[in-house]
């Protein structure tokens, strides 16, 4: 099992960075809330926490700025029903922090408003993890994605933040007509979004 990788970030977007180790890239899923994290450590040294998912027909990296974030992404999948690409999401949706307290207070709207969740989902999330998710230290390393990029804001000529947007949305499954509505309406309400707000938004919109 692969506890971590550290290694070159040569690439980086919203849905996944390419880490570089003894001359080996590495392609790793990430969440919103870590690709934050990672903005402006393109070309320098940089390290995930990784779950490695095998099977017959895949091998999956996922990785997290944090171990308690990973911890948090290995408990929401012991939850039937919540596959790694939906634990992704939840994790898009909300921060680990917000996750935690969401769970433990028994929010089953904020959860049921995530994209494939629906109100029988996220109850399900709340009755088998209430008395556990408090357990997780996800420690002082834990940032709100939300206001780690407000200071990062993108050019706006070519619209590139739509650009990234859609298709970040789009390799988490969506379609990508909807996607770029749903992008659309986020940029003419709030031109000066950046892609991880615009990304966030647009999960509970689709």
């Amino acid at each position: 099992m692969i506890e971590y990788i550290k290694g070159k970030l040569t690439e980086l977007n919203p849905t996944y960075a390419v880490l570089e180790a003894a001359g080996v890239g590495y392609e790793i899923n990430i969440t919103l809330p870590t690709y934050s994290d990672l903005v402006g450590k393109e070309n320098s040294e940089a390290k995930l926490f990784v779950n490695e998912i095998i099977r017959e027909d895949t091998h999956d990296l996922y990785g997290f700025f944090t171990k308690g974030e990973r911890e948090l992404f290995i408990m929401l999948m012991t939850v039937s029903g919540i596959g790694a690409n939906t634990a992704r999401m939840i994790m898009s949706a909300y921060t680990a922090g917000e996750i935690r307290q969401i769970i433990a207070t028994g929010n089953s709207r904020s959860l049921g408003q995530i994209k494939g969740l629906g109100p029988k989902t996220a109850q399900r999330i709340i009755v088998d993890l209430k008395d556990k998710v408090l357990k997780i230290d996800l420690g002082d390393g834990v940032t709100n994605g939300n206001e780690t990029a407000t200071d990062m804001l993108f050019p706006t000529e070519e619209n590139p933040v739509k650009t990234e947007a859609v298709s970040a949305l789009t390799m988490l499954g969506f379609a990508a007509a909807a996607s770029g509505k749903a992008v659309d309406k986020i940029l003419k309400e709030t031109p000066a979004a950046t892609v991880e707000a615009v990304i966030r938004q647009a999960l509970k919109m689709l």
